[in-house]
């Protein structure tokens, strides 16, 4: 494990400046941007309005108040997304949690993907390109990946076919992304390999997630010891730098369909959802809401 220097995005030197060409329609300029479709810029977060069309109303406060501490210790992992509306304005086409919690940060700015009207395509290219590159951590492909399936509307099998990758390495990319923001910085920061990052998601539960990685670091755990030390259960509290599971009473890791069945569920039901298991097999499902309105809309949505 090494700690080299996060690497700064680009694209290819080829499609960048096919990107930039005016006869193209895609470069975005003002006096305060300018920015590529395909790259990360920052933007003012008081230049950017919240999308008045999106379904979702309700966001769990106790989560985002999380959300927002995490974002102020290792700032925003994954970029949110905006369409330019006119000069220095731009609206949310996704990643609101984010950037309310952001808001309630205090951040100034904020990483962002800038899209236009008619860069579907262009958009597409430029993804695909990006995720052949060898230099990328698995994040920013998980992240690339991501953007393809929700921002081009592709399934995973379409997205398989485009860029000649199994399904499962899409699966296993997208579900680093539901890692603590911690963790996923650890990815990115090249501090832990895809390997340990994929032994993580599988212990289910966050704290133990969290203090699994917190061990890696202290021990210089391998891939395979990690996931012995999962599969065993035998994790401990060995300093006080190491995150404490005394609240984690008789927790088991639980399974990769286990896992995605539960994050199957929280996907569908827009809430957090808890699937812990003892020793003995037992165990329990929670859905958490935040009010009377919400429980009633997570009732009718299981009853469709």
């Amino acid at each position: 494990m090494s700690s080299n220097a996060k690497k700064k995005p680009a694209l290819g030197k080829g499609l960048s400046a096919l990107l930039e060409n005016a006869n193209t329609d895609i470069t975005t300029k003002n006096s305060a941007v300018e920015a590529v479709v395909g790259s990360i810029s920052m933007l003012p977060i008081s230049s950017i309005e919240a999308n008045p069309f999106n379904p979702r109303t309700n966001f769990e406060k106790d989560a985002l108040n999380e959300l927002s501490q995490s974002i102020s210790i290792h700032g925003i992992i994954q970029p949110l997304t905006v369409r330019k509306l006119g000069r220095d304005k731009f609206q949310l086409i996704s990643g609101e949690r984010r950037f309310r919690a952001s808001q309630l940060a205090g951040l100034t700015e904020v990483p962002v993907y800038i899209r236009v009207a008619n860069d579907q395509t262009m958009l597409e290219m430029a993804l695909v390109e990006n995720i052949q590159r060898e230099d990328l951590n698995a994040i920013e492909v998980a992240i690339s990946y991501q953007r393809l399936i929700e921002e081009c509307t592709l399934t995973q099998d379409q997205l398989s076919q485009k860029i000649s990758k199994s399904r499962s390495s899409i699966t296993n990319h997208l579900r680093l992304l539901k890692l603590p923001a911690e963790v996923q910085a650890g990815v990115r920061d090249n501090i832990i390999s895809m390997g340990h990052a994929r032994a993580i998601v599988s212990a289910g539960d966050e704290n133990l997630q969290l203090a699994i990685y917190s061990k890696i670091i202290l021990e210089n755990l391998s891939v395979r010891e990690v996931e012995a030390l999962i599969r065993n259960g035998n994790i401990e509290q060995n300093s006080p730098e190491t995150i404490s599971l005394k609240s984690i009473e008789n927790a088991v890791a639980i399974s990769t369909d286990q896992y995605v069945f539960k994050e199957f569920m929280a996907d569908k039901l827009s809430t957090k959802i808890e699937l812990k298991k003892t020793a003995n097999g037992s165990g329990k499902i929670v859905i958490n809401f935040n009010s009377e309105v919400d429980l009633n809309r997570i009732i009718e949505l299981i009853n469709k």
